[in-house]
């Protein structure tokens, strides 16, 4: 199958996944959430660690799980927030199971599990906060959020592959050699139009100056997002995280930059009494 239309079709069924999770019900929600964290996670330890120390590779993976359905249960249903807490029993399980590894050659391989936690399972899970409302939920910001992601991906990839290439300077190229400045710059403007868009909507509720501003931090933050996973597969000379979506690449080459740009995101909704 030609590679455009191969991408074309599984990324019409990404996004159809996508609004179903954030539109219908908080149960699709959670479970979309859960498979893509899962499957980052998967993905980031088998780039990181190969095929060793799998007990503990699922372990982790594991505590990723119980942080998500508790920060959901408090998001949705008032669960105390003091619950959130065990999720950190699994970590310090990890963190035995290293005492016994009988190869200590590689024992820092181990510190990819916590920073696998840390770097996907944390906003993700963070991201309920983002989903619910006095625990009603209302996927509508997090679509939003995801919007101007995208919005941002595409702008960058018509501009950077358009002039990118042949002129002006690269943005990051020991990182990441396609990328262009010119293609940031078309990435915050698509990411600016968008949230202006959203605005008028009717989707944002706030003054379209925090839209504005809101399109702009979370687009760097998105670049940053990107440069960082890229980094991660420029130490292990990988092109893709994975190839669970045809054409695309890995669940972690598509929500590289919403690791970043959420929280940041979010950070600024609430310094400024937005949400």
């Amino acid at each position: 199958m030609n590679n455009t239309v191969k991408r074309s079709i599984s990324g019409v069924g990404f996004i159809a996944a996508m609004l179903l999770g954030l539109l219908v019900n908080k149960y699709l929600f959670a479970v979309l959430f859960l498979f893509i964290m899962i499957v980052m996670m998967i993905e980031f330890y088998r780039m990181t660690m190969g095929d060793k120390y799998k007990w503990s590779r699922a372990t982790a993976i594991f505590a990723g799980v119980i942080l998500f359905v508790l920060v959901f249960m408090v998001a949705a249903f008032g669960v105390k927030v003091d619950y959130v807490g065990l999720a950190l029993v699994p970590i310090i399980i990890v963190m035995i199971f290293s005492l016994y590894s009988k190869d200590k050659t590689e024992f820092w391989k181990f510190s990819h599990m916590y920073t696998g936690f840390l770097y996907i399972a944390v906003p993700l899970a963070l991201s309920n906060f983002i989903a619910f409302k006095h625990g009603e939920f209302s996927g509508t910001l997090l679509l939003s959020f995801f919007i101007i992601i995208w919005a941002s991906d595409v702008g960058a990839f018509v501009l950077g592959s358009a002039f990118g290439q042949k002129y002006g300077k690269k943005l990051f190229p020991e990182i990441s050699p396609k990328k262009s400045w010119i293609g940031f710059w078309g990435g915050m403007l698509c990411a600016v139009l968008a949230s202006c868009i959203l605005k008028l909507t009717g989707m944002f509720e706030f003054p379209m100056v925090h839209a504005i501003i809101l399109a702009i931090v979370m687009d760097i933050a998105g670049v940053y997002g990107d440069l960082f996973e890229s980094q991660w597969k420029r130490s292990f000379d990988l092109k893709d995280s994975g190839n669970i979506i045809p054409g695309h690449g890995g669940m972690l080459d598509r929500f590289d930059s919403t690791l970043m740009a959420f929280p940041v995101g979010v950070l600024y909704m609430v310094l400024f009494n937005l949400i």
